[in-house]
């Protein structure tokens, strides 16, 4: 991320300023005035202090002064589509094991919440190359990385996947789109054996298709998974599960390339 290694907020730096469990800001450090409904704040101010800081607004209202995580990338990203949720971005790192020197092809970049998270794992060494035929999106995922500060890590191309992947002897292959298994055959010539696919998809019939088509195509440990996440409202005498819950946001279908005999 652009704060690197440091503890210490310098000018340029992203902050993700936290009022309460549902006000968050992402801004940068500085010399300039942050308004908010609570009182503006002076974004200079921050500068030279520690992440963890706290500061007044012109409302005497506190604020406290964190180092934005991979989380707080995703959430606040731009968007103009729907983004992956860090629940199954999560499930699908673990999964499919990516790490620093990973190959990964994606496609649908959309807004780039998943990129984000692949190039945030694959640095410094390895990259993402990621698909997306609609140009508006480009624009809006290639300034999320930047200011995430993960852009050189990946390249993003104007191309329609399902008419092939140019890449080969790749780590992975994920897909976030409609018709995911008009890539499968594509995806298992991209892929070095053992290498794993994954799959994000809304609906059922989207599933149905894909592992039909992996299975048609050589791949095994084939696999779909719903990951649903629910808050807990902790008080003393009074904790018990929030009314809200993120539910179904999508079904995840894993499999691994076999190699044919």
């Amino acid at each position: 991320m652009s704060c690197g290694d440091s503890n210490t907020i310098r000018e340029g730096d992203n902050v993700l300023l936290f009022l309460d469990d549902r006000r968050t800001y992402l801004v940068k450090a500085e010399y300039r005035r942050f308004h908010t409904h609570k009182g503006f704040i002076d974004l200079g101010e921050l500068i030279g202090r520690e992440y963890g800081t706290k500061i007044k607004s012109s409302l005497d209202v506190e604020f406290v002064a964190f180092k934005p995580t991979l989380r707080d990338y995703v959430f606040k990203s731009s968007r103009g589509t729907q983004i992956i949720y860090p629940k199954d971005i999560a499930l699908i790192i673990t999964f499919m094991g990516i790490h620093s020197g990973s190959r990964v092809v994606e496609a649908g970049t959309g807004t780039g919440a998943l990129t984000t998270a692949l190039a945030y794992y694959v640095k410094p060494d390895g990259h993402v190359y990621s698909y997306e035929i609609r140009e508006e999106f480009i624009e809006v995922a290639t300034r999320n990385l930047k200011r995430a500060g993960l852009l050189e890590y990946v390249d993003i191309k104007n191309r329609d996947v399902t008419e092939g992947i140019e890449e080969r002897d790749v780590d992975a292959v994920i897909l976030d789109m409609a018709t995911p298994w008009l890539v499968v055959p594509h995806a298992y010539e991209a892929l070095r054996g053992s290498g794993v696919f994954a799959s994000f998809s809304p609906t059922i019939d989207q599933v149905v298709k894909t592992v039909e088509a992996l299975k048609e195509n050589g791949f095994k440990a084939v696999e779909t998974i719903e990951c649903l996440m629910r808050r807990m409202r902790v008080e003393r005498g009074r904790t018990r599960p929030e009314t809200l819950m993120t539910g179904h946001t999508g079904y995840i279908t894993f499999a691994r390339k076999a190699l044919r005999t």
